[in-house]
């Protein structure tokens, strides 16, 4: 069986008997060159595996890191899908995890977020679907937003760190070289206009250059969307002043709010 490259075995099987998803992401390393995914590829079919989808999610010294979704008719064949794996020269299994509800799409997942996020219509709503966006779809074990300003955590998903170790974090991540990365199982990325910070981690298992890259783009899109609702708010509150001149007006918001 293979390991994961923190060590521990990838996950197999439920320790209660019950029955595993039959859709599973696989995370692989593998040579950079043509062939290897096909390779790998047929590897899976002989394991009567599906290849759903295939994301390419770090490259660079001769090597790739890929996420393959495989549909298995049975979760049962996954101990020997990752001993088919491990047959193709060069090819290491990372990690194994099941998907729950099926098919994982994560482009439309990533653009569903999107939409989520500029659909919300207050700044608690946005909060809750940027961390809950990132403890689910980025798979991720805690996610954390911050309040710079403040010193104090908004919102958040799964077992996070204690506030003093995320503030610290964050405050040494914005002083050094490596920009918007932090630890290989930590990555944070900054909500400029706002004045907040998503801090987002897992186990052992290293965030890669694409996963920070989306997590990235959604921090700039909840910013500019906090950055909107501000300004509505600011509008209201001169449309509502008694000082206003004319009839009293009609306040604005956002399209969901004023469906």
């Amino acid at each position: 069986m293979g390991l994961s490259r923190n060590g521990n075995i990838p996950f197999t099987s439920d320790p209660y008997g019950v029955r595993m998803p039959s859709t599973f992401v696989v995370r692989v390393w593998m040579p950079d060159r043509p062939g290897a995914l096909g390779q790998v590829a047929g590897r899976i079919g002989a394991v009567r595996g599906d290849v759903a989808s295939i994301e390419v999610l770090e490259r660079g010294g001769g090597r790739a890191i890929d996420e393959i979704v495989v549909e298995l008719p049975d979760a049962s064949l996954v101990d020997a899908l990752i001993r088919e794996i491990d047959q193709v020269e060069g090819v290491d299994v990372e990690e194994v995890r099941p998907v729950d509800g099926g098919h994982l799409d994560p482009w439309l997942d990533a653009v569903q977020t999107a939409s989520r996020l500029v659909e919300t219509s207050s700044y608690e709503e946005l909060i809750d679907e940027l961390v809950d966006h990132c403890h689910r779809g980025v798979a991720a074990e805690w996610a954390a937003v911050l309040d710079l300003a403040t010193g104090q955590v908004v919102g958040s998903r799964g077992p996070i760190p204690t506030l003093s170790w995320l503030t610290a974090f964050v405050d040494g991540s914005r002083h050094s070289q490596a920009g918007h990365v932090g630890l290989g199982d930590v990555t944070w990325a900054p909500l400029t206009a706002s004045d907040h910070a998503l801090v987002i981690g897992r186990d052992g298992s290293t965030f890669r250059a694409k996963e920070r890259q989306q997590v990235a783009a959604l921090a700039r899109i909840a910013d500019a969307w906090l950055a909107g609702l501000r300004e509505i708010r600011r509008l209201n509150c001169r449309l509502a002043h008694p000082s206003y001149p004319g009839p009293t007006p009609t306040l604005v918001g956002p399209p969901a709010a004023t469906g």
